[in-house]
């Protein structure tokens, strides 16, 4: 944990640490940030910890040479990323393009309409190659 602190915050009269040297040093401690942050989210949340820590890391600029003021710096910076990215895909899943608004239906608990007449399926299957055969011998 001193370790992590300390490449969080740098030292106290020294320089921060870049983004890069920072991410492998307290990647355990975002993973379980974002565990306990999805852990409040609703069931059904198609978001794992992992993705989360991820696309939390590109926001607060991951991919950018930036230092951290100190350790509670960094993490609130990463809190806030994950609560925004959590926010945004909520507001994705109920928007009406992705069927904001619509239910989930367990298709188990469907009925199939005449599922004992294997006939009429094998009939309608037969369809197409019986119209390709006729159109085939039509132009001949």
């Amino acid at each position: 944990m001193a370790n992590q602190q300390d490449a969080a915050a740098g030292e106290k009269g020294g320089s921060a640490k870049p983004s890069e040297e920072l991410l492998p040093q307290v990647y355990a401690e975002l993973r379980r940030l974002a565990a306990s942050k999805l852990a409040s989210e609703a069931p059904g949340q198609t978001l794992q910890p992992t993705a989360l820590v991820h696309e939390a890391w590109l926001r607060i600029g991951g991919t950018k040479e930036r230092s951290w003021a100190d350790r509670a710096h960094f993490f609130a910076a990463a809190a806030e990323a994950m609560r925004r990215i959590l926010v945004d895909n909520a507001r994705r899943k109920q928007s009406l393009k992705h069927g904001g608004g619509l239910q989930r239906v367990d298709p188990t608990h469907l009925e199939v309409a005449n599922p004992e007449d294997d006939s009429t399926v094998l009939a309608v299957s037969e369809v197409p190659t019986i119209t390709a055969f006729l159109v085939y011998h039509q132009w001949r």
